[in-house]
């Protein structure tokens, strides 16, 4: 089993792919294949479809997936959890990294 860290310092983020282009004026919600186990760094992730581990390297950055059900777009999500404006752009980029993976989806 391969694990993939997720870190909002340093994210995968993708303009085009199988999951789409990224747009932070757009709702998401986790994937339905997905599972967050919360743990003390954040959290460990793992998709039932693709069978892979991976982890959410900050309690906020999981604060932030577990809310984009319940905000209009993505950005809103990252202000609701108390994200730092200063660190909004690194947690877009890591939200365009999630949904590239599949742990994220448009809804």
């Amino acid at each position: 089993m391969s694990t993939k860290p997720v870190d909002t310092a340093v994210p995968a983020a993708s303009s085009d792919g199988a999951a789409g282009s990224f747009d932070p004026a757009a709702p998401y919600r986790v994937s339905e294949s997905v599972s967050l186990r919360p743990e003390p760094f954040g959290a460990l992730v793992y998709d039932f479809t693709t069978r892979k581990l991976s982890f959410l390297k900050t309690p906020e950055l999981v604060e932030v997936v577990k809310g984009l059900e319940h905000h209009p777009d993505a950005r809103s999500a990252v202000e609701a959890a108390g994200v730092p404006a200063s660190r909004h752009e690194a947690y877009l980029k890591a939200l365009a990294g999630l949904l590239q993976s599949g742990t994220i989806t448009a809804r």
